[in-house]
């Protein structure tokens, strides 16, 4: 009885879920995708030493694509104020002595890194994650460029800002931004078509009574 108990209970208990499975599955993955890089992946978040991997040295990447961030990011303040200077291979250096160094840690490759292993476990066409991915990680980049200059051009003259914008505001806005990335997926992309065909349709529709009112008449 306790066993037949407790299978009503697991069963009650999944059906109450139901509805909140795409979203659980959503939360655990970013979770494990986070914990994973997080105890993994080991190097100063200031930057300034290897980037570690299983023992395997991977700054090289970090290095390139931080050095390309920061001269994108250059590239956008200087069209909007000529109080900037590129120290390369990456550092922005402001008139008022302000300076932002773009180390590895804001490349959003972790992002880029999350963003694929939810989009790998998400239900769904297997063949639009195909190209549903590589647009999430170019969202994940432009977004990252808008995150780093306006983050640079506010704490130009108020570089008190800097940690609740780089540490708080900011941070909890790129993954509400993957978030939104993933109920769009969730809702419109990644459903596949349930349409019939014309005659499926109408053999299965209740209210479709030709036939019988034939039948009748004969």
């Amino acid at each position: 009885m306790f066993v037949k108990l407790s299978n009503l209970h697991i069963q009650a208990f999944v059906r109450a879920i139901e509805p909140y499975r795409d979203v659980i599955r959503f939360i655990l993955c970013l979770l494990a995708a986070h914990f994973f890089w997080k105890f993994t992946v080991i190097a100063d978040e200031h930057g300034g030493g290897p980037i570690v991997w299983m023992g395997w040295d991977i700054s090289a990447p970090f290095d390139i694509l931080s050095a390309h961030i920061t001269r994108v990011c250059y590239w956008v303040i200087s069209h909007l104020r000529n109080t900037i200077r590129l120290i390369p291979p990456d550092v922005l250096r402001f008139d008022s002595g302000i300076s932002i160094g773009i180390v590895w840690s804001c490349t959003a490759l972790k992002q880029s890194f999350i963003w694929l292993v939810i989009m790998l476990f998400a239900r769904g066409c297997w063949k639009r994650k195909l190209w549903f991915i590589p647009f999430g990680w170019l969202c994940i980049y432009v977004f990252n460029i808008f995150r780093i200059t306006t983050v640079a051009l506010l704490v130009e003259y108020h570089h008190n800002w800097f940690d609740f914008l780089h540490t708080y505001l900011f941070k909890y806005l790129f993954y509400g931004m993957l978030f939104l990335l993933w109920v769009w997926w969730v809702e419109k992309i990644g459903k596949k078509s349930t349409r019939l065909s014309p005659q499926v349709k109408g053999r299965n529709n209740p209210h479709d009574f030709s036939a019988g009112e034939e039948d009748n008449k004969e």
